[in-house]
């Protein structure tokens, strides 16, 4: 080492020994963001209170710094619990301003957009993610609306003789040319995104291919939410300083809400093409079953999601987030609820209007999937996955930093 780098040190340490924040000289890639999430973690390494909240805190330990791969690696297996925040003796109005959750929330959002495949699609989604999504929503519906007029006058869109089959309306090979391309765009686009996500980070953390072990608990991470339970048990925080569980439930309401639909769906392709028994299906069988189920539970899962987030804490987050993760609530909202309707409506004069609108809710939610809020939940278990293969290695910063 260097003279001068000795000198260096020293001065650095005489500054912090005032209390005083040593600027941190960014890498040339770095945005904002990044260099924020770079001095945060930077003093939080040196504190480490915090260090058995989430899995932020551990992976932190095994870096003394924090490049463009890591602020994004970090900021990802971040679930933005708030919990850091509210234990923080640095936080606002502390001149440190440390403030762990709005600081990966900025970066995740960067993700986002920086990763989305193709790219314009992504930045346009972050800047208008509400209005865009009910904007794809209405015009879907009037555009399906407008098809099925064209085949039987405008009094078809309110007829009570269409019985209760829509494919009296949408044959099932025309819904499938229209929803398989869609499907097809969204599963590439969201690998061609994580992709290059993997190829960045992997690298940052160790360089190890995901064993058998870590690929086991990363899932058991990612179902079960582990992380919003605020490094406790007792949940994260919203709008005040008390602990609160409604989050991780309903996000789970959600999750699981949406993953039965997708299982009723597929349950459906296959009753379809393998047992030569096509829908529309009632109660007690099964497709119908999980849909009802998944419908509910996204229903209620949203509602609630939406309410937190109406009520969050302005610290928690990035404001400018809030269109994108809005539309997204939304989007879940409306296909849920109109897949309900759909089912009730059926055999009344109703079925083209409800269908249609149900299909364009569908269409717009899968197009806008991998540029929005769905996106955390891939590149979030992506990091967890790293997290979970990184921490099963030797630190590469010597003793004590686990």
């Amino acid at each position: 080492m260097s003279i001068q780098s000795l000198q260096e040190l020293g001065q650095q340490a005489q500054t912090l020994a005032t209390g005083k924040v040593i600027p941190i000289i960014a890498a040339p890639t770095q945005t904002p963001a990044e260099q924020e999430v770079a001095r945060v973690m930077q003093i939080c390494n040196a504190c480490r209170y915090c260090e058995g909240f989430c899995a932020v805190f551990p992976a932190m330990t095994r870096r003394l710094e924090f490049g463009k791969a890591d602020a994004h690696y970090l900021a990802n297996l971040c679930h933005n619990c708030g919990a850091c925040l509210h234990a923080c003796q640095y936080a606002p109005p502390h001149e440190f301003a440390i403030n762990i959750p709005q600081a990966m929330a900025e970066v995740r959002g960067q993700t986002y957009a920086d990763y989305a495949w193709p790219p314009a699609l992504g930045r346009l989604y972050q800047r208008n993610g509400l209005t865009l999504s009910l904007a794809m929503v209405l015009g879907l519906f009037l555009f399906l609306a407008l098809a099925v007029a064209s085949r039987g006058g405008v009094g078809q869109l309110w007829n009570a003789q269409l019985g209760n089959n829509f494919y009296n309306l949408f044959p099932h090979g025309l819904m499938v040319g229209i929803f398989a391309p869609v499907f097809l765009l969204v599963v590439l686009a969201l690998f061609m995104g994580v992709r290059r996500f993997w190829k960045e980070v992997k690298p940052a953390t160790s360089g190890v291919d995901v064993g058998m072990p870590a690929a086991a608990e990363a899932t058991q991470d990612v179902l079960r939410l582990k992380y919003l339970d605020g490094g406790h048990g007792e949940g994260c925080h919203n709008e005040d300083d008390a602990y609160t569980l409604a989050r991780r439930r309903f996000h789970h309401f959600t999750f699981y809400g949406f993953a039965l639909c997708f299982a009723a769906t597929a349950l459906a392709t296959v009753y379809h093409y393998a047992f030569d028994l096509p829908a529309p299906y009632d109660l007690p069988s099964l497709p119908k079953v999980l849909g009802a189920l998944g419908g509910l539970g996204m229903m209620v899962g949203t509602v609630g999601l939406w309410r937190l987030h109406r009520s969050r804490h302005p610290l928690h987050g990035d404001s400018r987030q809030k269109p994108m993760d809005l539309g997204f609530i939304a989007l879940l909202f409306v296909v849920a609820s109109s897949g309900m309707a759909l089912w009730l409506g059926r055999g009344t004069p109703a079925l083209a209007l409800l269908l249609c609108l149900h299909l364009g809710a569908v269409i717009a939610l899968f197009a806008t999937l991998p540029y929005g809020k769905f996106a955390h939940g891939v590149f979030r278990t992506a990091a967890l996955l790293r997290h979970n293969t990184e921490k099963r290695q030797p630190s590469p910063v010597g003793l004590g930093a686990d």
